[in-house]
């Protein structure tokens, strides 16, 4: 998608500036053409403003974030902070914060989670004559990914705790793939268990076990 707009200046230089203000980014990613110079004129007789076409073709995570804002709009949550930045794995993060942002999030995750898979397929659409690069997004609110995942690891060390005192396999709650991938790399440094995922879909769980080397030691 594209956005195109023509402005007016005294200048050039000032005409682009304007343009990118408008269009709420850097000069650097707009592709601008000089319809016409600014003549400054003798004592203002004769002077011209400059004229610029500024075309800026909207990337995937910008139509993310307009995707978000626009559900926290049309669900009347007022006083939400919605930003977007530069995510830690090759990612894009965008953080909703604010009271009464914990809406967004639902049981354990699973609203968050649905509005992550759906900004994900607002920004990675494909427009037939537009080249888009693709984006991962993800979606955060109040800090919600990085206490969950607290939380799991927690589970993780006590389950395993579980298997080893009671030398029985334990089966943990449906769990979405984020989640089992957690559960898996805590266990990984526990010795003496193991993991497995098993079922369908959204009906995956996760079962620890006593893994051969602890029942030889035993």
């Amino acid at each position: 998608m594209k956005k195109e707009l023509i402005v007016t200046a005294k200048t050039v230089e000032e005409a682009k500036e304007m343009a990118a203000a408008e269009l709420g980014v850097a000069i650097e990613e707009i592709e601008f053409a000089v319809l016409e110079e600014g003549k400054k004129g003798f004592f203002g007789l004769g002077a011209a403003d400059a004229k610029v076409s500024a075309t800026y073709t909207v990337k995937g995570a910008d139509i993310a974030l307009e995707f978000i804002r626009k559900v926290v709009a049309d669900m009347e949550l007022k006083d939400l902070t919605v930003e977007m930045k530069k995510g830690n794995n090759d990612d894009t993060l965008i953080t909703v914060d604010g009271e009464g942002a914990g809406l967004l999030i639902g049981h354990h995750g699973e609203t968050l989670d649905s509005l992550q898979y759906l900004a994900n397929l607002a920004a990675n659409k494909k427009v037939k004559g537009e080249k888009r690069e693709y984006v991962k997004i993800t979606l955060d609110v109040e800090g919600y990914r990085a206490k969950r995942e607290e939380a799991l690891r927690a589970l993780a060390r006590r389950m395993a705790a579980k298997v080893v005192k009671g030398k029985k396999s334990v089966m943990l709650e449906p769990m979405n793939p984020y989640e089992r991938r957690i559960i898996h790399s805590e266990v990984q440094g526990i010795a003496g268990v193991s993991t497995n995922s098993i079922g369908s879909e959204n009906n995956r769980r996760i079962v620890m076990f006593l893994d051969d080397t602890a029942e030889e030691e035993a």
